[in-house]
């Protein structure tokens, strides 16, 4: 296929900066290499004095396989931010792989702080991942510690733990991801000769998915390109989904203001969707302020209207979800060819099992959490060990207050309980006595009830809830998420009629959860975030709903417009068929449709 007017403008750029706006399937990654060819094979570059940048290393390994299937000469740098940037830090202070702190030493590190800190760790891992993303965000936004408000915890224990993680940085001698971004603009601002020396080898910097770029990275890219400027960034401002990583699409929308004479080509040919997801999509985007306009046409035809649906509950909407795959893979579509999008991975558990129970093959593309090692499900399994009659102390011992009975750890001494003998510790405090005998009868009454039944007597009865309530309160934590777990775990539940058939479901689905080869054909599970770059011939995305998509805790202008970016990300990742669902009725709770469908939904054939 040849290259299209567009295309071959960016293609054939000169020199100085170039801005490529390139909207979903209109041929990105062949511009780019199609323009290295140009500039090795026709101006004559030296291959050495190209620097293709990325955002991650299979994209970056792709464009080099995909140069180089076409004959391209060898000695271009393809790479990410982080790995050429190592390289120079490499070069200039001789560090080695050995010194980077990974992820798993940050979590682990910061687990100790909190642990010393005297906060229970086997509450907080969700904590813990937040605040080891947020130091992140700190770093490479460079913001001043003392005036940075975070949502992971409170300032004070956030400011500790990241002066903390500094100290045993700096008394390692390791660098994080971060790090090499802070380090590498450092090494540029105070040895000019060394900025020099890259300039002068890297004449031409091409930087594919620019929208995903933060201000760190873009101020070191900016150092490199001078003093020649040949700078030509391609992406799409409609998709840029990674502001919690800091990145930030107003960087791409003012190129052409740091620049001068910045040539800009918008690639407005979309070779992947029909006409009607196109101009479904297009509705939907188009309600963003903060973006370039385009007006992106399709080869294809207009093809099946966008299918959008409303279902009463979650079990309707699966049942949907199923039937519609069995029916594709009876037409004698790949299963491979079909995928399930949603906003957050912890949305699936319950489409996974109806899934399953149908028979149809899944990968799952980041997983999914298992709810049962989440801490609430294991209080509940708690309470119905006892009632099944297990008296171990440690299952006792973790829900003896919860709620709150005034019972004293040192009380419980025995490897076995006995909850008469342990009354009788209490009989000059009638009312811990008291809540120990009907602790005792509540977890007998519990066994003798179906499971959603139990859990509603847990909730209900028992006062569960209101400790969730008054945990949520200590620790400022969102109420909605552990109602979150809890209303999961009362529709699993619902699944069985006993706890034995339960609990051998709970261990199943733990081996299952832990790893599963997936086969080759197969119907991809994934999130939104996750489905960037990907296409399939048919696309289902679920839940779409208000507080789901968009996200509850989005409310302020710019968060709303991301929600609308990632959305418009899911829609354009379906060639030929587009399914958007929507539930009344989410786990007892009523739900309204996302005001994203209205936006859409007028244009619809």
């Amino acid at each position: 296929m040849q290259l299209n007017k567009a295309q071959k403008k960016a293609v054939c750029h000169d020199t100085g900066p170039m801005l490529v706006l390139a909207g979903p399937g209109s041929g990105k990654t062949r511009v780019i290499t199609e323009r290295i060819k140009y500039l090795v094979g026709v101006k004559q570059v030296l291959p050495e004095a190209l620097m293709v940048v990325t955002f991650t290393r299979a994209a970056a390994l792709e464009m080099r396989s995909r140069y180089q299937a076409g004959g391209g000469a060898s000695g271009i740098l393809f790479g990410t931010f982080h790995s050429i940037f190592f390289s120079i830090l490499k070069n200039a202070y001789k560090y080695t792989a050995a010194d980077v702190v990974g992820v798993d030493e940050q979590i682990k590190f910061v687990s100790h702080i909190l642990k010393n800190s005297g906060i229970d760790i086997d509450s907080e891992k969700d904590t813990v991942d937040n605040i080891v993303s947020e130091i992140s965000k700190v770093k490479s936004e460079q913001y001043n510690i003392e005036d940075y408000y975070p949502l992971s915890c409170s300032a004070d224990v956030f400011c500790k733990i990241y002066l903390e993680y500094g100290k045993w940085l700096r008394k390692s001698r390791k660098i994080d991801f971060d790090d090499m971004i802070v380090l590498t603009y450092s090494l540029f601002k105070s040895r000019s000769d060394i900025l020099a020396m890259y300039q002068k080898r890297f004449r031409y910097i091409l930087v594919d998915e620019f929208q995903d770029i933060n201000y760190a990275q873009y101020r070191i890219l900016k150092m490199l390109a001078a003093p020649e400027n040949n700078l030509f960034i391609v992406g799409d401002d409609d998709q840029s989904i990674y502001s919690f990583r800091g990145s930030r699409p107003e960087i791409m929308i003012r190129f052409e203001e740091e620049y001068e004479n910045v040539q800009k080509v918008i690639l407005d040919t979309n070779y992947r969707c029909s006409g009607a997801i196109v101009k479904a999509s297009s509705s939907l985007i188009s309600n963003n302020k903060v973006r370039f306009e385009k007006n992106i046409s399709s080869v294809g035809d207009e093809g099946i209207p966008v299918d959008i649906r409303g279902f009463d509950c979650l079990t309707e909407q699966n049942g949907c979800v199923a039937d519609i795959i069995n029916d594709y893979a009876k037409q004698g579509v790949n299963y491979s060819d079909i995928a399930v999008l949603y906003r957050t991975n912890i949305q699936p558990r319950a489409l996974v099992n109806k899934l399953l129970e149908y028979n149809i093959p899944i990968r799952l593309k980041e997983g999914i959490p298992n709810i049962y090692e989440h801490w609430i499900a294991k209080d509940i399994i708690a309470y119905i060990r006892l009632g099944m009659g297990f008296r171990d102390s440690a299952t006792f011992v973790r829900i003896m207050n919860k709620p709150v009975r005034y019972i004293s750890k040192s009380a419980v001494d025995e490897r076995e309980i006995s909850f008469h003998k342990l009354a009788a510790l209490y009989d000059d405090k009638y009312w811990i006595s008291d809540r120990i005998l009907q602790m005792e009868d509540d977890v007998k009454s519990i066994y003798k009830m179906k499971p959603q039944r139990g859990l509603g007597y847990i909730d209900k009865v028992i006062g569960y809830g209101d400790y969730l309530r008054e945990y949520s309160d200590e620790h400022g934590i969102d109420e909605d998420k552990l109602r979150d777990i809890f209303e999961q775990l009362y529709y699993e539940a619902s699944q069985f009629d006993n706890y034995e058939d339960w609990f051998g479901h709970i261990e199943e689905y733990g081996k299952w959860s832990a790893g599963k080869d997936a086969p080759k054909d197969a119907v991809s599970l994934m999130t939104m975030h996750g489905s960037k770059g990907l296409e399939f011939e048919n696309v289902i995305i679920v839940d779409v709903n208000e507080t789901i998509i968009p996200h509850k805790m989005s409310v302020k202008p710019e968060e709303l417009e991301e929600e609308r970016r990632m959305f418009y990300v899911g829609m354009t990742r379906a060639k030929k068929r587009l399914h958007l669902f929507y539930v009344k009725h989410r786990y007892n709770r009523e739900l309204e449709p996302s005001r994203f469908l209205s936006e859409l939904n007028r244009h619809l054939p």
